[in-house]
């Protein structure tokens, strides 16, 4: 089964270590103790929007830009057989759109562990 609070934790991590700043740096930027941070990183704690938005602010990243990552990653495992349910050995546990890559170990028949790698976002000009 997917967790929402997990995948939220790994996109927020993803986006702290992308940028090479560390846990405490951004607890103290978002106004958020660092214990609580980290346990919302390791999908330990659910975190509320204020909450997340706070952090969002402190990565320099807008809330829906998260949000969006994480319904990429969610739809993406959705797909894949057994994430829902049980899985057996000879079921597909990687699925890719070009952009997320999805793999999924089953730890359990109701808990899996989604590991997502996504392709790094070149900024974009416009030239006016």
């Amino acid at each position: 089964m997917v967790l929402l609070r997990r995948v939220i934790g790994d996109a927020l991590r993803a986006r702290r270590q992308g940028q090479h700043r560390t846990l405490r740096e951004v607890s103290t930027a978002a106004n958020v103790s660092l214990g609580y941070l980290s346990e919302i990183e390791r999908g330990q704690k659910e975190a509320s929007s204020e909450l997340l938005a706070a952090i969002c602010d402190a990565l320099g990243a807008r809330l829906s830009e998260l949000l969006r990552e994480v319904s990429d990653t969610l739809s993406l495992a959705e797909d894949m057989d057994g994430v829902l349910l049980p899985v057996d050995d000879n079921k597909k546990s990687v699925a890719s759109d070009g952009n997320v890559s999805v793999k999924v170990r089953q730890d359990s028949p109701l808990k899996a562990t989604l590991h997502t790698t996504r392709k790094p976002q070149r900024d974009v000009v416009y030239a006016a």
